[in-house]
């Protein structure tokens, strides 16, 4: 019966998150496959060093407290609850004060330095959309919390459709959009996904303006290394368009984007577990200890390696079709940047649940540092290979890095909870024939 229930919670959850992601990836290209035939190569390519600093300020505010709040409420007595999530509040509330004060001190700065004058403007309104999400952030957060995904799920679907059917609808009236309306109607659809996502979490909301020093501190102790880890694995993923950017141009920077936007298809996956295994393993280290947490790490890389792997083989041999279908002829220098590209792929699930494994164990502090690590040597590659080879080192430079990354946290995971790597690839041959014997078959039988 236990078994039965632990079932049902992975196929829920999994199909749930899946869906998700696959909606926000499919809605997301759908969007930019208008968009990138609306704007002009600058126009673009400014759109993808925008959405880089949004990225970036985004991670800096979920990456402090989402796995911190998360982490409490799955092992703490429901009494508890309210007092970690109001604690949650008053992070969230002062790191989305500062970021804020970041864009109007920096904007103009930033914008100078991309050669990008409309940048300065967008900056200044996206100060209001940053705040915005960060009420929406939390409820999505609260929800997750419980081991509850549906709200999170229809909110993203609601923010993805409402931009596109903007995009859709400019693309087909011959509407010029500017990039500034591009942010209003973001400010639109987080309204509404705000107003959406209340009724789903209301239920768990227990909020109080007290301060409640003792989880504030235990919740900033926490996140901090998680807060260092997000930040610095968003910027190695973003560092690479915008050094683009500053040394050559915002065209430049949008060419690469074009060959990252394709790999994120096969990032789905990746996702989608991550995100069901951090609550589970949480609860599994209290009650089960590391044996289980090893499992789920080899289970899950290997799982999503088997959805991953067909994937990649099949845009590596029509990357030129894929590139010319969804950007154009325009963009035909991003064919030999996503053949690259789509090697680092295969460490993404490993680089990934890494991070989710050891912080669910308390281990945040050493994904902190490989994570900062690596980011940092991701820069300091991407500045002498882009100087040396131009848009084709920002790809070698993170293929590099990312091997680098997947070695040593191989290496720690093997000391720490004696994970084998080659067990994650007998999961991924298994995994389509127990879908076959668990799930499909038993549908067809009854």
């Amino acid at each position: 019966m236990v078994q039965s229930v632990k079932d049902k919670y992975w196929l829920k959850s999994g199909l749930l998150n899946i869906f998700q992601n696959f909606s926000g990836v499919f809605f997301g290209f759908a969007s930019f496959y208008f968009l990138v035939r609306l704007l002009t190569k600058h126009d673009f390519g400014v759109w993808t060093l925008f959405m880089s600093v949004a990225t970036i300020l985004e991670t800096t505010r979920s990456g402090l407290i989402q796995n911190a709040l998360i982490k409490f409420i799955s092992s703490s007595e429901k009494s508890e609850h309210g007092k970690i999530i109001s604690a949650s509040f008053m992070i969230s509330g002062g790191i989305t004060l500062f970021c804020i004060s970041l864009c109007l001190g920096f904007g103009h700065w930033l914008a100078g330095i991309w050669n990008s004058s409309e940048l300065t403007a967008m900056l200044y309104v996206y100060s209001l959309l940053f705040l915005l999400t960060g009420i929406l952030t939390q409820f999505n957060s609260i929800e997750q919390a419980n081991l509850q995904f549906s709200g999170v799920v229809i909110t993203n679907l609601i923010r993805q459709i409402i931009f596109f059917s903007y995009v859709l609808g400019s693309f087909f009236i011959g509407y010029q959009t500017s990039l500034m309306q591009l942010i209003y109607v973001q400010i639109f659809s987080v309204l509404v996904c705000i107003f959406v996502s209340y009724f789903h979490v209301k239920k768990f909301l227990n909020v109080s303006l007290r301060f409640y020093t003792g989880y504030i501190n235990k919740l900033i102790n926490y996140g901090k290394y998680a807060f260092g880890t997000s930040v610095s694995s968003i910027l190695s993923g973003t560092i690479d368009q915008m050094m683009l950017g500053a040394l050559l141009s915002p065209a430049a920077s949008g060419a690469y984007n074009i060959a990252i936007r394709i790999t994120n298809l096969v990032d789905i996956p990746t996702n989608a577990v991550a995100t069901v295994v951090f609550p589970q393993s949480a609860k599994r280290m209290e009650a089960e200890g590391p044996d289980a947490i090893r499992y789920l790490y080899e289970k899950s890389v290997g799982t999503i390696l088997a959805i991953l792997i067909p994937g990649l083989i099949i845009l590596y041999f029509l990357s030129g079709y894929v590139v010319h279908f969804i950007a154009g002829e325009k963009f035909a220098d991003s064919v030999p940047l996503l053949k690259v590209t789509l090697f680092y792929c295969l460490f993404i699930p490993y680089g990934r649940q890494f991070g989710t494994i050891l912080d669910s164990i308390g281990e945040t502090k050493t994904t902190f540092i490989i994570v900062f690590l690596t980011a940092a040597m991701n820069l300091i590659l991407n500045y002498y290979f882009i100087l040396t080879f131009g848009v084709m080192g920002a790809a070698y430079a993170t293929l590099i890095s990312n091997c680098a990354g997947f070695v040593v946290a191989q290496i720690i995971l093997k000391r720490k909870l004696n994970v084998n790597v080659l067990h994650t690839f007998i999961y991924a041959y298994r995994f389509y024939p127990e879908l076959y014997a668990k799930y499909i078959n038993k549908i067809k039988t009854k």
